[in-house]
């Protein structure tokens, strides 16, 4: 059998990441003369070449594709089996929390309220990542639960449970032709600049790269693209923008995300909380007072109507 090492591992993916022997070499903090070796007794090893080489270009070979995914996964296996193996001995472990910049739809407060009345709660350390990372934060060990959104986030090898359903709006500079309307379908946005978000490959976006939904909302204001999100990531709604629903637009859920082979009661115990607070929200919202029909029939807001 080919055994290879979790160095030699590190030193391959960082070359088919760059596509550049140089920028590895940086990157690994090692010599280019030494990277270019350790990669040829790779290969040498494995019996088949990894990459295409050229004095200008450097390209994976359909092997250096097959070891580039399944060799990510590995070191993201190693890495967990690392992190889990402290955690589970340290008996004052706290339980790390990953969520994009405003990602909670309101719910974070509350479920640490409920999760604080556990009788084994943890402190809870708040993790904040970028629009591509997080399902890696849980599946390397970096974080043990995480608040996702689903459709876009990937839940491949995660479990996960629904905490809120909302509708996705377009955000358009207050001048834009859509700023009037009550609604849009997704037809009305052909031929509009979208966003390419950062560490996200592939995507419809053909406008600036953003890393998060301050970025977007800056970039919308100045007229440079409009936005798609979940009407929670847009609220409150900042001057200068409007928010329009999409009517024909897939709902969003944000979910409570863990690692699926994660059984820790560390982590069941913040589900529970999780889930418990769910059903209060659901229960307030069904108790809360009808508003009574407004000068023109339309219906007030409860707040209003009192």
């Amino acid at each position: 059998m080919v055994e290879l090492e979790t160095r030699e591992l590190e030193y391959f993916i960082a070359v088919a990441e760059e596509l550049h022997f140089g920028r590895a070499a940086v990157r690994l903090s090692i010599a280019q003369p030494a990277l270019s070796k350790a990669i040829r007794r790779i290969e040498a090893r494995l019996g088949v070449p990894l990459f295409v080489r050229s004095s200008r270009h450097v390209e994976l070979t359909p092997a250096g594709k097959a070891l580039q995914e399944h060799g990510r996964h590995a070191l993201n296996a190693v890495s967990a089996a690392v992190r889990n193996a402290r955690r589970a001995a340290d008996a004052e472990d706290h339980l790390r929390l990953v969520l994009k910049p405003g990602g909670d739809a309101g719910l974070l407060s509350g479920i640490l309220a409920e999760y604080a009345h556990q009788p084994d709660a943890r402190r809870v350390d708040i993790l904040f990542s970028g629009p591509a990372d997080r399902s890696d934060f849980l599946r390397d060990g970096r974080a043990d639960v995480g608040l996702l959104y689903a459709p876009f986030d990937d839940l491949d090898g995660l479990d996960h449970e629904t905490l809120h359903v909302e509708d996705r709006v377009v955000i358009v500079p207050s001048g834009h032709r859509l700023a009037a309307h009550a609604s849009a379908r997704m037809s009305d946005l052909e031929g509009e600049t979208l966003p390419r978000w950062k560490g996200v490959p592939g995507g419809d976006g053909t406008g600036p790269e953003v890393a998060d939904a301050v970025q977007l909302l800056h970039m919308i204001r100045v007229g440079r693209m409009i936005g798609v999100l979940p009407r929670s990531l847009a609220e409150p709604v900042p001057d200068g923008v409007v928010c329009v629903p999409v009517t024909d637009a897939p709902p969003s859920r944000l979910v409570l995300a863990w690692n699926e082979r994660d059984r820790r009661p560390l982590v069941a115990s913040f589900v529970t909380a999780a889930l418990r607070q769910r059903r209060h929200e659901t229960r307030a919202d069904l108790d809360a007072p009808e508003a009574p029909p407004g000068p023109q029939g339309e219906r007030l807001p409860a707040e209003a109507a009192r």
